[in-house]
């Protein structure tokens, strides 16, 4: 019997676009969310979970070879300079491959959004370039 999928939402939603600049629509195939992208007048459909786990590992490559400068920032953001919120948020970090279990929230997917952050995709659910504020990065 196949193991089925515990993942039930896109998490990305409203923050993909095709390499055209248009945005990739999320639909549900079942209990699958996957993330609708146009190519020309086709539509092309690839599992949420594929296109999410690229940008979260993505994400969390950053914040690893980043983490003095990404942990000061949040301390910064928090207005806390402790030991103990320094600690939690080490942990938050190593730990952020447990977005795909949980999800985001939509506060969070709407900062995101009004911060510049984007993501390309190919025809193929492949991240190409991930816009995001202040810089951008090319994945080829």
């Amino acid at each position: 019997m196949a193991e089925q999928s515990t993942y039930r939402q896109a998490l990305f939603t409203g923050l993909i676009y095709n390499e055209e600049g248009q945005p990739v629509e999320t639909t549900l195939i079942g209990s699958e969310p996957n993330y609708v992208i146009l190519d020309g007048d086709f539509k092309r459909h690839v599992a949420a979970e594929d296109v999410d786990r690229q940008v979260i590992n993505w994400l969390q490559e950053q914040a690893t070879a980043n983490k003095e400068l990404v942990s000061a920032g949040m301390m910064t953001m928090l207005g806390k300079d402790d030991l103990f919120t320094k600690a939690m948020i080490d942990a938050s970090l190593s730990q952020m491959d447990r977005v795909m279990e949980q999800g985001l929230p939509d506060d969070a997917r709407t900062m995101l959004g009004m911060l510049g952050f984007k993501i390309i995709v190919n025809t193929h659910g492949e991240v190409i370039k991930i816009d995001m504020p202040g810089q951008e990065v090319d994945e080829e």
